[in-house]
């Protein structure tokens, strides 16, 4: 069930952002990376471990550089990053056992991830002069 409710929020935020015109700034998408990816932390703390809140925070550090080069040079890299995050969702406990992850969320966020990426892909196809900064 999480993947589902994974797949159809991130079709509604993408499809409101589009509607409201929020995905016409190309800062939106990489907005939306760090966002996710700062996630993990809030969960470090809820499950009150200093060791897990530096090792989240050393990986969300990872995709909030790439979604400033994402934004800055090319967003292709944010595509990338989204879909990656997801793919480190799937396989997070395998790196950093973090308690204050509900168990529920792996499911949730890999397909929010990866749908969110592919609609960004989709757009930056239709629009390749906006993948660009230019």
């Amino acid at each position: 069930m999480e993947y589902l409710i994974g797949v159809v929020l991130a079709v509604v935020v993408a499809g409101f952002a589009r509607i409201a015109g929020f995905d016409r700034d190309r800062v939106f998408y990489p907005t939306l990376l760090i966002v996710i990816a700062s996630y993990y932390i809030l969960f470090a703390v809820m499950g009150a471990s200093v060791q897990v809140l530096v090792g989240e925070s050393l990986v969300t550090a990872l995709f909030l550089l790439v979604a400033v080069v994402g934004f800055k040079m090319n967003l292709w890299l944010v595509v990338a990053a989204l879909a990656g995050h997801g793919v480190f969702d799937f396989f997070h406990r395998l790196f950093l056992e973090n308690a204050g992850v509900p168990v529920w969320w792996p499911g949730f966020c890999m397909a929010f991830d990866v749908v969110a990426g592919g609609w960004l892909g989709g757009m930056l196809m239709k629009r390749p002069d906006f993948a660009r900064k230019g």
